[in-house]
């Protein structure tokens, strides 16, 4: 509970970060103005600072125990050797930066400034979360048994930056392969502020986008007979695809299938030659997602054939499932508890069926994602405008508790494994 309390003396300058980011926001793997507002944030904590080649991300390493000479800012990940002769371990905090292309409608006095973008998905918490956890723990270096990478990540919206971030090395950006690795995500619906959740195994699903374009030959309305229609097949696709999610899909390793665009034609009294439609695909599992992949094309190509048209297929892997390792899931339940309050923070009963990429940092270290809480007070969460409404608002009384959780679980993980 200190740390909470010693997070709640940050909450001004952790608000005004985090409005300063809102009023800006940028997109995708470039955000060369969020990247240098975290940099000036974090200066003086004696952090190892290392900017990204491929996107404009920051990784920071916070040495415990002694500072230690720090990297002059640009240095290579893990050039500072282990102290004592014998690897020290490590643990990763990340926090997303890119915002979303959406028109901000909230009228906050911090809106966006940006036609076209707003941080409509709460990756300005986040990113100020993450810095306040850099202050708290930089504060007690001397209790930290080992080190802390800082992950600051571009590209979550669809790009994948995480992974980007990985092949540039920030899981060994310490020296050493880290040990275990945290990420939290706000919500603006469905948990009042301060209130903490995650679970062992899944806790977010794959995602997958399949655009499928219906080939036939085109021809008037009033003789059918004379072309080949490829709307009605399009129809009979899409109808089969809700047909296989509810026959084929284990209920107990679910699948969402849902088209999102649908389009066909020029005129009431023309058969076009072609028409398309887009779909998401959400699994919790790898043999899920192989299974409906199969499937998908299966009838898709078999309904094409009994229709005489052709069909071309356009799948994309995008995100993996996000799951929480079983033994880091508990950790985090237990620590959260401690951290925020016994009474405000539960295992989520299921996974939900958003998509994340710290999936890919879950794929290669053992670690744990959680959601908090930010519901504006005096709104109700259960009806409050969700993640990526342009509506959405993020209280700002969050910020102390993402930062607290953040540098908690950080500095007990490594406890932890000193007694190991």
């Amino acid at each position: 509970m200190d740390l909470l309390h010693d997070a709640h003396a940050l909450a001004p300058v952790l608000t005004a970060l985090r409005h300063s980011l809102h009023r800006e926001p940028e997109l995708g793997l470039d955000l060369p103005l969020t990247q240098t507002k975290v940099i000036a944030a974090l200066d003086g904590l004696g952090l190892e600072i290392t900017p990204g080649r491929a996107l404009s991300s920051v990784t920071a390493v916070l040495r415990g125990g002694s500072p230690g000479p720090a990297l002059p800012r640009g240095g290579q990940p893990g050039q500072a050797a282990p102290r004592g002769g014998r690897p020290r371990p490590a643990v990763l905090l990340r926090g997303d930066m890119d915002a979303l292309p959406v028109q901000e409608d909230t009228g906050v006095p911090y809106a966006s400034v940006v036609d076209g973008r707003m941080h409509a998905c709460g990756h300005d918490l986040h990113t100020a979360g993450l810095v306040g956890a850099a202050h708290l723990l930089a504060a007690r270096r001397e209790q930290l048994d080992g080190d802390v990478v800082f992950m600051f990540q571009p590209g979550e919206e669809g790009q994948g930056g995480a992974k980007i971030m990985i092949d540039e090395g920030v899981l060994d950006a310490a020296g050493e392969r880290v040990v275990a690795a945290y990420a939290l995500h706000v919500v603006s619906r469905g948990a009042p502020t301060g209130y903490a959740a995650t679970r062992p195994g899944p806790m977010l699903a794959a995602s997958d986008t399949v655009h499928v374009t219906v080939r036939g030959e085109g021809g008037h309305g009033s003789s059918p007979h004379a072309a080949v229609d490829p709307v009605p097949a399009l129809c009979a696709m899409v109808t089969a695809l809700q047909t296989l999610v509810t026959r084929e899909i284990d209920i107990f390793d679910p699948a969402v299938v849902t088209v999102g665009r649908l389009e066909a034609g020029t005129a009431p009294n023309v058969i076009p030659e072609s028409g398309r439609f887009s779909a998401t695909v959400r699994t919790f599992s790898d043999a899920s997602r192989a299974t409906v992949r199969a499937a998908f094309e299966r009838t898709v190509h078999g309904l094409a054939a009994a229709h005489g048209v052709r069909a071309d297929i356009d799948y994309v892997h995008q995100y993996p499932p996000t799951v929480n390792h079983d033994g880091e899931a508990a950790f985090a339940l237990d620590a959260a508890r401690d951290i925020l309050g016994e009474d405000r923070v539960f295992p989520a009963p299921t996974p939900m069926a958003g998509s994340e990429d710290f999936s890919f940092v879950l794929r290669e270290v053992p670690g744990a994602f959680l959601g908090l809480g930010a519901c504006l007070a005096g709104t109700d969460p259960a009806t409050a405008p969700m993640n990526h409404s342009p509506q959405a608002v993020y209280d700002d009384g969050a910020l102390p508790h993402a930062a607290a959780l953040l540098a908690g679980l950080a500095l007990r993980r490594l406890a932890l494994t000193a007694q190991e």
